[in-house]
């Protein structure tokens, strides 16, 4: 249809895009959150984890129970990674901590997630973080008074007292970029991974939470956001006992395209 550029916002359009761009080598591609790249195929993503980082150290500080979750969708290293994040988080502010997982292999099915929060709170845990796109779990939370994070961007409208702050994913300014080079022939295919520094990553104010809970999450989103603080520093062991990164290694972005494991701690196997 003539087109110069066209993105795909979804893990499991890489394949199929990149067998695509080779039929059109003078159209542009480019595909969110995978790892493969050709002459006219561009890979572009977020660094996510640095804000669901955050959310746990909330969650940590936030739970009663000692007892946080995760409404995840596919069993991808993008999800997976977060899960990885958001345990560390919390595991920094509470050692006390566990956290249940449920799959709900959709990215957005609001009865599907609302249905794996409730399951959730039932088993006991009182912060919900999800890894889909409807605010259900987030309105289920708030039916029963417990607390949770938004997903994507902010959703306090949803559950103005559950909402403890939202991951927002700001894809606008790296849209306009593109587009902008394919107008003026500057484009060139590469590996964008945005990040809190560049303002593609944003957090939701911190709501619903005590001043002191408040400002440790925000010193350190400070710490990531210049470079100071990295969550995925060794020593760090899987949770069937294997060194995954050495003391003082830090996980690099093929270690983070490629993790399929949970890190210690986490009581459950990453589905096949």
């Amino acid at each position: 249809q003539g087109h110069d550029i066209i993105f795909g916002t979804s893990f499991g359009y890489m394949d199929p895009m990149e067998n695509v761009a080779k039929k059109f080598p003078d159209v542009k591609f480019e595909h969110a959150t995978g790892y493969k790249q050709g002459p006219n195929f561009a890979n572009y993503g977020l660094r996510l984890y640095q804000a669901r980082h955050v959310q746990g150290v909330i969650a940590g500080m936030m739970t009663k129970t000692n007892k946080i979750c995760y409404v995840a969708a596919y069993p991808i290293p993008e999800v997976i990674r977060e899960i990885n994040t958001y345990y560390l988080g919390a595991k920094s502010t509470n050692p006390d901590v566990t956290i249940d997982i449920v799959w709900v292999y959709t990215w957005y099915n609001p009865q599907k997630e609302q249905d794996a929060a409730v399951a959730l709170m039932q088993q006991g845990c009182d912060v919900i973080a999800q890894h889909t796109d409807s605010p259900a779990p987030l309105q289920a939370a708030e039916k029963e008074g417990r607390f949770g994070f938004g997903q994507a961007s902010d959703q306090i409208k949803f559950a103005p007292k559950a909402q403890l702050t939202a991951t927002i994913d700001n894809w606008g300014p790296y849209y306009i970029k593109k587009v902008g080079q394919v107008l003026d022939g500057s484009w060139t295919t590469g590996d964008y991974f945005g990040h809190m520094d560049d303002g593609s990553v944003e957090m939701a104010p911190f709501t619903n939470m005590p001043a002191e809970v408040a400002a440790k999450a925000q010193e350190v989103k400070d710490a990531i956001r210049d470079g100071k603080y990295f969550a995925f520093t060794g020593p760090l062991n899987d949770n069937e006992g294997n060194q995954v990164l050495a003391d003082g290694e830090v996980a690099d972005r093929k270690h983070l395209d490629t993790m399929m494991y949970y890190v210690e701690g986490i009581d459950a196997k990453v589905p096949n």
